[in-house]
């Protein structure tokens, strides 16, 4: 691979470690360039049309394409290939990071507020609607699937031939990257439940709390992850044979035990994320439930106080009229 990748030649700092990358395609870079454009114009072709979006939806967007870029546009891609502790850094910003970022930033909204709401067959809108709420999606979209697949990333990959295989190659680099990311959105899609979903649908329809399944799910995969990142930690063998030399004189080993430190450690900053995120959606939805409710008491008087009030009365009156009430 180094006939194709960008390897550096000179130790990590910090400011070598965030300069320009100069691979030769940067695929990643493209994509999330893409994925930023297009979103920044569905936002324009809201504002022509005099439909607010919320600004902090763009800011969560854009911050999740910016650590994209970071982790693969920066010689920290570089360093990655050289360094099993520079690349667990890219392997948590962009499974446990970035996606959390682009989730918040709500794209399948967007897209379904952007798109005419059509009657045709065709109408891309329906086709978005559709496959969100079909049946493959709902199987994928199971808390079993989702967690399995986002913790598969971690124990599927480093303990099987498979890093080593995705390393040997640029494409095969990129791909990982890109499933990283992917498998992310799935699992925090879920989770925050902003943009529609199956399951946010129905566990509504059911009459559960989603706000008490995404808490579970938030604080499900921790263990694990803490888990990875001792059994990294305490292994006296190198778990993958890509990072079997010693460049700059660091010792691999050495250099896997900061790896395994720096995905225990990670693990706390995206979590407190997630439930700050989650607080502040049920403080919001609480306050957008008072309103209505008063919002609804205007209209009608408060006719559903009095019809309480009433009930009560109803149920006073019983009681004074019953026999052992009288003796």
């Amino acid at each position: 691979m180094s006939g194709v990748m960008w390897h550096p030649s000179l130790p990590p700092t910090f400011s070598r470690v965030i300069d320009w990358h100069p691979q030769p395609i940067p695929v990643i870079v493209i994509l999330a360039a893409a994925g930023l454009l297009v979103y920044a114009f569905c936002v324009w072709l809201l504002h022509r049309r005099g439909v607010r979006w919320p600004i902090s939806r763009l800011i969560w967007w854009c911050s999740g394409i910016v650590t994209v870029i970071l982790v693969d546009g920066t010689a920290l891609n570089g360093y990655g290939m050289e360094l099993f502790s520079m690349h667990m850094i890219q392997h948590m910003i962009l499974s446990m990071l970035s996606p959390i970022l682009l989730v918040l930033g709500a794209p399948i909204t967007l897209m379904l507020r952007v798109l005419p709401a059509g009657s045709g067959r065709w109408n891309l809108r329906r086709i978005i609607l559709a496959v969100v709420h079909s049946r493959p999606m709902r199987v994928l979209t199971n808390p079993i699937v989702t967690t399995a697949l986002f913790l598969m990333s971690l124990y599927g990959l480093y303990f099987t031939p498979v890093f080593d295989r995705l390393m040997s190659t640029m494409w095969g680099h990129n791909l990982m990257f890109i499933h990283f990311v992917a498998i992310g959105m799935l699992y925090f899609w879920n989770i925050f439940g902003v943009d529609p979903s199956p399951r946010t649908d129905g566990k509504r329809r059911l009459g559960i709390d989603p706000t008490v399944v995404q808490v579970f799910e938030v604080v499900a995969t921790v263990p694990f992850h803490a888990f990875f990142g001792i059994v990294v930690m305490m292994s006296s063998t190198l778990l993958t044979g890509y990072y079997g030399m010693a460049p700059w004189g660091i010792d691999p080993l050495d250099d896997q035990f900061v790896g395994g430190g720096i995905a225990w450690a990670f693990t706390e900053i995206p979590t407190l994320i997630m439930l700050g995120a989650l607080i502040i959606q049920w403080q919001r939805s609480d306050e957008r439930l008072s309103r209505r409710i008063d919002r609804q008491a205007a209209r009608d008087g408060d006719a559903q106080l009095q019809a309480y009030n009433r009930y009560l009365a109803q149920l006073h009156a019983a009681d004074q009229r019953s026999p052992r009430r009288r003796a």
